[in-house]
C-alpha cells in the first residue's frame, strides 16, 4: 500500500492529466474513478492524523480526559 505523500503525488498527477483534456473519455473516467479512490484513502489519512493530534494535545494539556484513538484501517 502507498503512503500519502505517493498517494496524493499520484492524485496530482491525475488531476494535471484530466485538466489538460487529452486523453480519451474512457482513460479518463478510469483516471477520474483511481482518483476519487485515491481522494477518499488521502482524507482517511489525514483524518486518522488529525485525530492522533488532538490525542496529543489533549495529553499536553491535561485539561482534557486522555481517550484511545482508534485507527479505521
Amino acid at each position: 500500500m502507498a503512503n500519502f505523500e505517493d498517494s496524493l503525488k499520484k492524485l496530482e498527477t491525475i488531476v494535471t492529466q484530466l485538466e489538460e483534456g487529452d486523453l480519451p473519455l474512457e482513460e479518463s473516467l478510469k483516471l477520474f474513478e483511481e482518483g476519487v479512490g485515491l481522494s477518499a484513502t488521502c482524507k482517511q489519512e489525514l483524518d486518522a492524523a488529525e485525530g492522533k493530534v488532538q490525542m496529543l494535545v489533549k495529553q499536553r494539556d491535561g485539561s482534557h480526559k486522555i481517550e484511545a484513538f482508534l485507527e479505521n484501517s
